[in-house]
């Protein structure tokens, strides 16, 4: 993805189910859990640079003794910054007396993490500050064990307003309207009733309060806490958590937008954001690495007892298809496999752009995350030149010679690499003119590669504003000299604002919705801009009735190939030599491709839960509008 693009954050959750002392005499290590956290983490930086934080819950402490351990980074490398601290801070208690390392029981006195129960978090802020108080873990306090609650997630709400006024009528007064505040408040509402209901069950029975302590710790019922507390939640949502007494959980939103995994055996319940952070922290096949079941809840029980829950009714599956473009690493094999099925599926529409003058076209890509579909595309034309080459031999037949044959044998795709990022540069330069010239040569490129009256085909992962095609990249390739570019997307194009965890929530943001205005107004239909705004303004929420996205309007008029056509005006710069075309994945062959995640609303407006169409018809207002705000 060339425009720099912020996303979904990520989690790591760990229950050792075994005793410390088993973990110390098999693998030597008395940190067990805290090294294969940070393994977990680190395998997951790309979901969040902006923050991480870790919590552990230490088992069966003595009252007066500190059980809840919580570090939190905003350093530009949070998750070196914030093990080098935990690593540190052992190493001081231990320094001098290294026989301490194989004391368990004293480790969990004396050290901080040295507990069964770990959650980390890597954070992404779209939104809201970056300062170390909106960074997970989030704890919530009380002196009942019972009553502690500690979260990390990765979510967006789109209601937060009426969620917030709920937690009004239940007689909070929360300082924020955030949805982290939100989401912590209000399953701390319903851990302090599900404490409450069973202490008083227990009191009635003729319990001592010494006896109830222990029987609402075995008892407590981490479904019905989550389904009460998420029973209005809008949007999208994987939440992982932690009690002071030691249960831990993990819930996924029930149209399943946000990606969640786990493994358990009889060491461990793990669960993480990707599917290879686990395979790679535990060693473990593939096969071995489930989804959490959208609209489920999975616990652990402080006793290391395992459960899967349903807390909602379930609905349509919609994960997103965003996580296999472009977020999740592709290492995973299904994510790796879908990639080139992208690329594979553009073939057609390439060719096409080209006339199949593959003698005289160039294809690379741009960026780096684009390389797996590039291989995808290579393979297909790859292919393509098979077939072409058959035909010709078998067209010509027998009274084919040597010279004839070599021609027809060396026809093959120029595949190169005309553009390589260059790491080092920085781009510390504050004032607009002199930055924009200094992003102008974040690329290196490749001279010589491309000939006269070539045509260079680059493949990106998606086009998002086009803001770094228009101002870095097309002017980088230009200097190349091709006769034009063509610039291919492995994604369609992107309409629609997303509210569910993507850093999409502006309309004129887009160079497809930029493109659709434009075209409007030159075919002289401003009245469809005015009756879509009329439309939104009129849409109300609050009947209970699913919203509408009459956002869609706005696009009706065009097919994809115009509004193709005008993007590709837009994003050529001014002085530019080649003509530039501008390629996109259909909608259908993105589903082809990635079948199992069908969650397409950025590119076709159908939004899996009502909140997602009032943000879209909210985002059309604010333009209309000139409000440079969030739609949500």
């Amino acid at each position: 993805m060339s425009d720099p693009l912020k996303h979904e954050c990520g989690i790591a959750f760990l229950r050792l189910r075994k005793p410390q002392e088993y973990y110390l005499s098999r693998y030597g290590s008395s940190i067990y859990g805290l090294r294969k956290l940070y393994l977990l983490m680190e395998k997951q930086h790309n979901r969040g640079q902006d923050g991480a934080g870790v919590a552990s819950i230490k088992l069966d402490m003595p009252p007066g003794t500190r059980y809840m351990d919580r570090y939190r980074s905003a350093e530009v490398n949070p998750i070196k910054d914030i093990f080098s601290h935990i690593f540190k801070k052992i190493d001081d208690h231990t320094r001098g007396n290294p026989g301490r390392l194989g004391d368990i029981q004293w480790l969990k006195h004396n050290v901080p993490f040295a507990g069964e129960l770990f959650m980390g978090h890597l954070r992404y802020g779209t939104f809201g500050g970056n300062d170390i108080n909106s960074i997970h873990p989030l704890i919530r306090s009380n002196n009942w064990l019972t009553k502690n609650l500690v979260l990390a997630g990765n979510f967006n709400l789109t209601n937060v307003g009426q969620l917030f006024d709920k937690l009004i009528t239940l007689g909070q007064h929360p300082v924020e309207t955030t949805d982290t505040v939100t989401i912590l408040e209000k399953m701390g509402h319903f851990l302090d009733r599900e404490n409450e209901a069973l202490y008083q069950k227990y009191k009635n029975q003729g319990y001592t309060k010494g006896e109830m302590s222990g029987l609402i710790q075995d008892h407590l019922d981490i479904a019905n806490i989550v389904s009460r507390s998420a029973k209005y939640w809008d949007g999208g949502f994987v939440i992982s958590g932690m009690t002071g007494h030691g249960d831990g959980f993990i819930f996924r939103d029930p149209s399943g937008i946000r990606p969640a995994y786990y493994y358990q055996d009889e060491e461990v319940v793990v669960a993480a954001s990707e599917r290879p952070a686990i395979q790679t922290a535990f060693n473990v096949p593939c096969d071995s690495v489930k989804e959490v079941p959208p609209g489920e809840v999975l616990v652990v029980r402080k006793n290391g007892q395992m459960e899967i829950t349903p807390y909602q009714e379930k609905r349509k599956p919609r994960p997103c298809a965003f996580e296999r473009i472009y977020f999740s690493r592709g290492t995973d094999h299904e994510i790796y496999q879908e990639r080139k099925n992208l690329g594979k599926s553009l073939l057609k529409p390439i060719l096409n752009a080209i006339n199949y003058d593959l003698e005289n076209t160039v294809f690379s890509f741009i960026p780096n995350t684009a390389s797996v579909a590039f291989n995808g595309l290579v393979e297909g034309l790859n292919s393509f030149c098979d077939q072409v080459k058959m035909e010709q031999i078998l067209k010509t037949g027998e009274a084919i010679n040597r010279d004839k044959l070599n021609k027809i044998l060396a026809i093959r795709p120029r595949v190169e690499q005309v553009a390589v990022k260059d790491v080092k540069l920085r781009t510390f330069i504050t004032q607009d003119q002199q930055r924009d010239e200094l992003v102008a040569h974040v690329y290196d490129i490749t001279y010589g590669v491309v000939k006269k009256n070539d045509t260079l085909v680059v493949l990106d992962d998606s086009i998002v504003r086009g803001t770094t095609l228009k101002e870095s990249i097309l002017k980088i390739l230009d200097r190349l000299r091709p006769k034009s570019i063509v610039i291919a997307s492995s994604a369609p194009q992107i309409r629609y604002p997303d509210c569910y965890g993507i850093d999409m929530a502006k309309l004129n943001d887009f160079a497809a919705f930029r493109a659709a205005i434009a075209l409007l107004k030159e075919k002289k239909m401003h009245q469809v801009i005015q009756q879509v705004y009329v439309k939104c303004k009129e849409q109300s929420y609050d009947d209970g009735s699913v919203a509408l996205n009459h956002v869609k309007d706005i696009y009706k008029p065009f097919t994809t190939q115009q509004l193709s056509e005008k993007i590709a005006e837009i994003l050529k710069p001014p002085g530019m030599h080649a003509d530039v075309q501008v390629v996109y994945q259909g909608i259908s062959d993105l589903h082809k491709s990635c079948p199992k995640n069908n969650g397409d609303w950025y590119f076709t407006g159908d939004y899996p839960t009502p909140g997602g169409n009032k943000v879209a018809n909210n985002a059309f207002v604010n333009f209309i509008e000139g409000k440079d705000k969030r739609a949500y």
